[in-house]
């Protein structure tokens, strides 16, 4: 493809992620699913492209405002252009009417390039919420949550997030997936934190990674797989991961376990836990069952109380700890709501997944957020209506692994280069009483 043709599919693809409310990432692979015949160079380019737009949406949108031109992805990429310091004649060149190329720049977009000449996308008039790419809604919980760092904390998610690894112990090591993938002429690195984390410097085409195809490593962010880790499943445990989604924890905690045990993957969707039953197969993992549920209390919870050595509520959240990862995420019309919903419907999971928990189990409570309200505050409220459940250190829990604080793993990606993650480990120490004082049984 040509420069300018490139230009043009990223209009096109742009068009697709404004009007289809799906997340970006799947409206990107269903689109080029249906155009074969573009080839990986340039369709990283684009990506790569599109991408950038994305992590400058509140920015863009303010100079267009400011220019009087209409909000467009067409003028959203003129003005990327020129604010990058692209000329006029650079961009004529460009937007040339040729075949596969964007059309011919009108009069009234030559006058917004005069408007945008020898600017930059950062502007001092800008907004804080504007310059730092933060929606309306998220600004004060997120001033609150960092302080003084909040600025670091927001530029930080406006980098490109990296490719992160999870090598699958049941089919190899990372030495030898770190071989296999210097052998492609790739430069991977072992991540710093996750023992069987790899995270790779360079934009690649996963079709090209054998070892993903055959289960060997896992697409997986290296705080997702310390998450994972907090489980500390064991061969032979039963463990449940309550809001399994896409299978990433499930598969990491099935792998701690040697395939010994018995994991349950329980998700309120049924095509996700189709799409991860699939990857477990993969992956050659055996020990672990998929459990649709009706709801956050489905009866099959009250059938199975105290029978688990460990539970993972991986929460649905607001998702900021994925921003830098998903750009697109913070500008969805659902998350002007605000987060009262989600903060009340995670109180209902938690404390219903709490019923799996036998005496002397582990319940981790984890979320992608950055959010006090969904994060710590969360677990404070569980913990004061479940006085059977203690708080344990995260040294204790887990020695070595990073965070500021005594009792949570929080990650975010200024300070850890992950995704932004939240994490709590609460161990029950003695079983529930009936209404007469008697301990309630476990029920198989």
């Amino acid at each position: 493809m040509t420069p300018a043709a490139r230009l043009q599919a990223t209009i096109e693809l742009m068009q697709e992620v404004a009007d289809v409310a799906r997340p970006a990432d799947a409206v990107i692979s269903a689109w080029f699913r249906a155009r074969r015949q573009i080839g990986d160079a340039d369709r990283g380019q684009i990506i790569e492209l599109l991408y950038t737009l994305l992590r400058h949406h509140a920015r863009l949108g303010w100079w267009l405002e400011r220019i009087g031109r209409k909000d467009i992805p067409r003028h959203r990429l003129i003005a990327w252009l020129a604010l990058s310091g692209q000329s006029p004649d650079q961009l004529r060149s460009l937007f040339n009417g040729d075949r596969s190329s964007p059309s011919a720049l009108t009069e009234p977009e030559r006058a917004m390039l005069a408007k945008l000449q020898g600017g930059s996308v950062d502007h001092p008039d800008m907004p804080d919420a504007v310059r730092l790419e933060c929606p309306d809604w998220a600004l004060e919980p997120l001033q609150r949550r960092f302080g003084p760092t909040f600025a670091a904390e927001m530029a930080g998610m406006l980098t490109p997030a990296p490719l992160d690894l999870r090598v699958n112990p049941i089919k190899s090591t990372r030495d030898d997936m770190l071989a296999a993938l210097r052998d492609l002429g790739l430069k991977p690195a072992p991540t710093t934190m996750a023992p069987l984390g790899i995270r790779m410097p360079e934009r690649l085409s996963l079709a090209n990674l054998p070892m993903l195809k055959s289960g060997a490593v896992e697409i997986q962010d290296e705080g997702s797989q310390l998450v994972a880790m907090l489980v500390d499943a064991r061969p032979g445990d039963r463990v449940v991961d309550f809001c399994a989604g896409a299978g990433g924890k499930t598969l990491a905690i099935a792998a701690q376990m040697a395939n010994k045990g018995h994991v349950v993957a329980c998700d309120i969707n049924e095509g996700r836990l189709e799409r991860a039953a699939e990857r477990f197969r993969r992956a050659g993992l055996h020990n672990i069952q998929t459990r649709l549920l009706s709801s956050e209390t489905d009866k099959w919870v009250k059938r199975h109380k105290l029978g688990f050595d460990r539970v993972l509520v991986d929460a649905p959240c607001s998702g900021t700890g994925t921003w830098r990862r998903n750009p697109d995420a913070r500008w969805r019309p659902e998350d002007e709501q605000g987060v009262g919903h989600l903060v009340a419907l995670q109180a209902k999971i938690l404390a219903s997944a709490a019923r799996l928990v036998k005496p002397g189990g582990r319940l981790v409570y984890a979320t992608c957020s950055l959010l006090s309200e969904e994060n710590e505050e969360q677990v404070t409220i569980f913990l004061a209506s479940h006085p059977d459940f203690k708080l344990v250190p995260l040294g204790e829990a887990a020695p070595g692994l990073p965070s500021a604080q005594p009792y949570y793993l929080s990650l975010t990606p200024a300070q850890h280069d992950t995704d932004g993650f939240f994490a709590a480990v609460m161990v029950r120490q003695s079983s529930p009483l009936s209404p007469k004082g008697e301990v309630k049984p476990a029920i198989s």
